[in-house]
């Protein structure tokens, strides 16, 4: 199969519309039609059920459309590494780090002033991302190293570091009854009334609740002041925390665990200088406890 063929039937199997998949590609609609019939004869399989109330994925359709999808991904990631790669070479190196906007920033800090002190430092591209969409952007090469954060974000198939172990807080109004308890119980904040636990939408291993759907930190806190949600977070969240909101320790909530993640085929000397900075934080927090 060529990388047009599978673009095309993407195109066709997320918009389940000749028309509409054409348009999206830019292209007349009837070679379009001529490429998902070739290749549907080259697979021995029919992809499409064609039919008067419109269009249907077969199993085998369903099948390659979840394998096309990585497979395109996979040659955009490449692609994109492919070329920072020759940026490197021609005396260009950098790195694209990515985490979530408003989440572990003191340790983050700490990590970029520990690496721009090494001799062979370079620039660190830092890009903060929604909730959960850092393990995207690290899977598909668009970042070269990420912050994540187990148990909520998925840090299978990457080599990791783990940088931060942490307890968790419950985010409340500042006058809220149970703001100013010295510790609370996962049971004491599972259903606030008038403060449901928010919803996250996209990936990311965050349960979800009946409130408001939320995209990033600085929205969620936003809602948590306005008494629209509640929600219980990494303790490091304090350092930022403006004076309307309080926070307590959930003493039954799961640890948070910080990691460093980047791929493990990567041979960049940027990323490799980076985690080995992260290691060193990490050893340097550890012994001073």
């Amino acid at each position: 199969m060529e990388t047009r063929e599978l673009r095309y039937f993407v195109a066709v199997a997320e918009e389940l519309h000749f028309g509409r998949a054409a348009q999206r590609l830019g292209i007349a609609q009837p070679p379009l039609s001529r490429a998902i019939q070739q290749l549907e004869r080259r697979l021995g399989s029919a992809l499409l059920e064609r039919g008067h109330r419109g269009i249907t994925l077969t199993e085998a359709g369903s099948v390659l459309l979840r394998e096309g999808r990585a497979a395109l991904d996979a040659v955009a990631a490449a692609d994109r590494r492919t070329r920072r790669a020759a940026l490197a070479a021609a005396g260009r190196p950098g790195v694209v780090l990515v985490t979530k906007a408003g989440a572990s920033g003191a340790l983050l800090a700490r990590l970029l002033d520990a690496y721009a002190a090494q001799p062979d430092a370079t620039a660190v591209d830092v890009q903060l991302c929604g909730i959960g969409e850092q393990e995207q952007l690290l899977r598909d090469g668009r970042a070269d190293v990420a912050l994540l954060h187990r148990p909520f974000d998925a840090a299978a198939g990457f080599d990791t570091e783990e940088l931060l172990t942490e307890g968790q807080v419950a985010v409340l109004p500042a006058g809220h009854s149970l703001a100013a308890r010295t510790e609370l119980r996962m049971a004491d904040v599972a259903d606030l009334p008038g403060l449901p636990a928010p919803r996250w939408p996209g990936p990311g291993g965050y349960p979800d609740g009946p409130g408001p759907a939320v995209r990033d930190h600085t929205q969620l806190l936003q809602l948590i002041a306005l008494g629209r949600t509640s929600a219980v977070l990494p303790a490091s969240c304090r350092a930022q925390l403006p004076g309307d909101l309080a926070a307590v320790p959930v003493l039954d909530a799961p640890t948070v665990t910080t990691v460093i993640a980047w791929p493990p085929h990567s041979r960049s000397r940027a990323v490799a200088g980076l985690v080995r900075a992260a290691t060193r934080l990490s050893y340097t927090a550890e012994v001073s406890r």
